[in-house]
Parts: C-alpha cells; structure tokens; sequence
C-alpha cells in the first residue's frame, strides 16, 4: 500500500455503511453496498484499485467489509445469509449519530467482546489487547496471499472443490492453452432445471477489466448455458457491468473478498472460532494436501 494512503480507515467508513443501508431500504448484497459506498464517499476509480502489496486484495473493498463486521458486532447489522447484510432497528436509529459517536458504541461492543473472550479462555497478563485496528488486520488477506503461494493446478482443483461444495456436480478442470482462458465445466441444479457452467480461475493481483470478461464470454459462446470467473483479484465497475450487458450470455463474477467469503463459509482452508467476535485463522494442513 502507498504510504500517502488517502483512503478512510475502517472505522471512518461506519456511518457512511449505515447510511447506504437504509437508502438501499434496508438491506443489500455485499456488491450493491461496495457499489452504493463508493458513490457515498466519493472514492474514484484509482483510490478503489489500491491494493496490498503481499496479497494484491483491494484495501477499499477490504475496509467496507471490516466497517460491516464492528457495526455487526454492536448489533447494528445483521448478516443472516452470505452476502446479503440488512440494517437492525438499533442501526436505523444509530444512523443519525456522528460518525464519532459510532466508533464509541462499536468500542464499547468490542471491548465487551474481548471480556466475553477473556472470561472464557483466560490469557496470560502479559498479552496486551489488540485493539480492533489489529483485529481488523483481515484474515481474508493471509488467505488471498496464501493461495497465491500455491501452483496454478492446486488452485483449479481448489475452485473445483469450492464449485461442488456449493452445489455444482460434474465439475471438471479441462483448463489448457488455447482455450479462450476456460478452465473447466461443471452442472448446477436448481430445482427441476440444471444449468452447465463454463468456469475460469486464476490467481489475478489487482484489477480485473472488461476486455477479460469479454474475452471469457467469445470463448464460451455456444458451448454453456452461464458463465463464472473466480479470482484473487477484484473486478473494475466497467468489468461488472460487461458481465450482466443486456443481450450478452450473463457471467457471474467471484472476486477476492467473494472467494474467501465462500471459503470460510464452507470452511475450506479456514478455522472459525467465535466468541461474541469471530477468530478466524488458516487452515495449513488444509492447503497442503490440494
């Protein structure tokens, strides 16, 4: 990350995120509120392709994410399914606060947690308290850097585990040059209806723009009824509106944050203890035997 980092810190962004939900009418996904976030804080396109500099995962995006789990914590939001965030009674009231205000109840939730935390698995007195700014120093970015330490197949075969364990069958890597960047196939079921998928995966740092999405789509014209790329990286707001460009064969678009999001949900190279606050940590063993 660039030393004159102009972009806000995490806890700044917590009555902006409050403010996005309610004007959402309550609830949105994840890319609708990064969306509605930047347009709220005026972020241009060269602050959102700010990237850290081990893992290339988006700093912007990165700190939204951290901004909804401390709002999380004080019972402000809720997230009751993946991807999908929803503004609590609490936090419809708490949007009228200052930003300064919000960062007093999301401490005292916090520090709440900690004791919570510390009650039940005491520490030794000379371990310091973290703080949440070191809390916040994400999980979801060890992993990103994790899996760009691992060869281009240990990470198809892990997008291919990641495909069945959220429902796809059938799912084969065929991915080899040559072949308009398609690295496999797979079949999802939905209902009575089953739908074949053409996938990509690759380990992308930084910004994903249109021309791959357009490309991914001519490689797959005629052989798939839907598309999906998984990547590291992240996608540009021009790349996400090529997938969904009406008459186009829609694509569906996993990024960085999507793709760990996903892996801790199914636990998949992730350890998840929680304690008011969740702990997460790799899973090395995990990613040994891909």
């Amino acid at each position: 990350m660039k030393k004159a980092d102009p972009l806000p810190k995490y806890d700044e962004l917590f009555k902006p995120a409050l403010e996005v939900l309610a004007r959402l009418g309550g609830s949105g996904t994840i890319e609708e509120l990064d969306e509605a976030m930047v347009a709220a804080i005026g972020a241009t396109q060269e602050q959102f392709d700010v990237t850290y500099p081990k893992s290339g995962a988006a700093v912007l995006p990165d700190r939204m994410s951290w901004a909804r789990s401390f709002l999380k914590l004080a019972g402000l939001v809720t997230n009751p399914r993946r991807g999908v965030w929803v503004l609590t009674e609490d936090g419809r009231q708490a949007a009228r606060k200052s930003n300064v205000e919000l960062k007093q109840i999301v401490g005292r939730a916090y520090k709440a947690s900690l004791a919570a935390k510390k009650a039940a698995h005491p520490v030794d007195e000379g371990e310091s308290d973290p703080g949440p700014g070191q809390a916040a120093e994400a999980w979801s970015d060890q992993l990103l850097q994790r899996m760009q330490t691992i060869d281009p197949a240990a990470f198809e075969r892990l997008s291919q585990r990641l495909l069945r364990e959220s429902g796809f069958t059938r799912v084969e890597v065929s991915g080899k040059p040559g072949d308009g960047g398609i690295d496999g196939i797979g079949v999802l079921r939905v209902n009575l209806i089953s739908f074949q998928v053409l996938f990509q995966c690759k380990r992308w740092k930084g910004s994903i723009g249109a021309e791959v999405v357009r490309n991914f789509r001519g490689a797959m014209q005629g052989r798939a009824d839907k598309g999906l790329i998984i990547t590291t990286g992240m996608f540009t707001a021009d790349a996400r509106k090529e997938a969904t460009r009406d008459g186009a064969p829609a694509i569906d678009l996993i990024d960085g944050e999507a793709l760990c999001g996903l892996m801790k949900d199914l636990r998949l190279g992730i350890q998840v203890r929680e304690v008011r606050l969740e702990e997460v940590s790799l899973n090395e063993e995990f990613f040994a035997t891909i």
